[in-house]
């Protein structure tokens, strides 16, 4: 009791919803809700919405129930509509499914974004029924809205939603998932050709990045909480440079260690930015409950001391996580994307 609820991935969902739609288009009778393998071996039952049958074939649907996890596609309709074709099957992406544009994921441009996992889920589940060969179009009517708020507009996926899972399982809340979506916007990045990659926090850096420099489209990654593994990451590719840009109450954290910046795993940084500041200043400075709050206590002249002295804090402890694989330049800001200071060389982003 207590616990987080589990739920299904969006891949899983698809391929009960094809298996279903398989089985009607057999002539077999179809429930209430169908049993499917899941890669790990074992099998799982998952409720359908409706099942009917089309001029051209058959689908089914299922709602999609993630559990406790925030996962934005938590109660959207999952469609898999099947109809014949000779051959094997072949996947396509229906209303709200998107489709990849640029290389450097698991499908090549011009894919439905169905990724390989939930492609094999779904092959296992209309194999139990058929051995025919399929036209399989996975729909998710509010899909196109849903990928607004995910990463595929920046991963170059285009008209909607991805469907994914490599285990037809969600876990409430996953970090792995989290470090998975930023490598693979890291790989895009590589993929375009980015030899100067820019890593912000989220949003906010982004938009600041994108309003100081000159950047391409693929070349701003958002790392969230995730420096470590991000960090981690870079070193093994071959790039000229590296930006890392954001608010100090995130990167602050760095220097003293603590790679992951969740609130809820790394202490405040506050205390260690005003003895910097007492330092670099040389008199103490006021109280202040958040970093923003030291900065903004500061006279022009002090912040802009203050803030350099704390981006060259931050770019020594990277460029040692990072083994010198790279230059690395710091840019702060603060909430309003206005530069608190840099340190390193800022020619090649401008």
């Amino acid at each position: 009791m207590g616990g987080l609820q589990g739920g299904f991935t969006t891949g899983a969902c698809a391929a009960a919803a094809a298996k279903a739609a398989a089985c009607l288009l057999c002539g077999f009778p179809v429930g209430e809700a169908v049993s499917i393998p899941l890669p790990d071996g074992s099998r799982e039952l998952l409720p359908l919405a409706y099942v009917r049958t089309l001029p051209d074939g058959a689908e089914a649907a299922v709602c999609k129930n993630a559990g406790d996890d925030p996962d934005v596609t938590d109660g959207a309709l999952v469609i898999s509509r099947l109809s014949w074709m000779d051959g094997e099957l072949r996947f396509c992406a229906g209303e709200g499914v998107g489709v990849v544009t640029k290389p450097g994921l698991a499908l090549p441009p011009g894919e439905a974004a169905i990724n390989p996992g939930p492609r094999r889920m779904i092959e296992a589940a209309v194999r139990e029924v058929t051995e025919r060969g399929l036209r399989i179009t996975v729909a998710i009517p509010t899909g196109e809205e849903l990928a607004a708020r995910t990463f595929n507009p920046r991963l170059g996926i285009v008209g909607g939603i991805s469907v994914l899972g490599t285990t037809g399982r969600v876990r409430p809340f996953s970090l792995e998932a989290v470090r998975k979506t930023m490598e693979c916007a890291y790989n895009v990045a590589m993929a375009a050709g980015v030899r100067h990659p820019v890593l912000v926090p989220g949003h906010i850096g982004e938009r600041a990045a994108r309003r100081h420099f000159q950047l391409t489209a693929e070349q701003v990654v958002e790392a969230g909480n995730e420096w470590g593994s991000m960090i981690d990451l870079v070193t093994h590719r071959p790039i000229d440079g590296l930006l890392v840009l954001g608010h100090p109450g995130k990167l602050a954290k760095l220097p003293l260690g603590h790679w992951d910046t969740h609130s809820s795993r790394s202490i405040s940084p506050v205390p260690s930015v005003r003895e910097l500041a007492s330092r670099v200043l040389e008199h103490p400075v006021a109280e202040a409950t958040t970093v923003e709050g030291v900065f903004a206590e500061l006279p022009p002249e002090h912040r802009r001391c203050l803030g350099d002295a704390l981006a060259r804090a931050i770019q020594i402890a990277i460029s040692h996580r990072l083994n010198y694989h790279a230059p690395v330049t710091t840019v702060l800001i603060n909430l309003a994307g206005d530069q608190l200071g840099f340190s390193g060389d800022l020619t090649p982003w401008q």
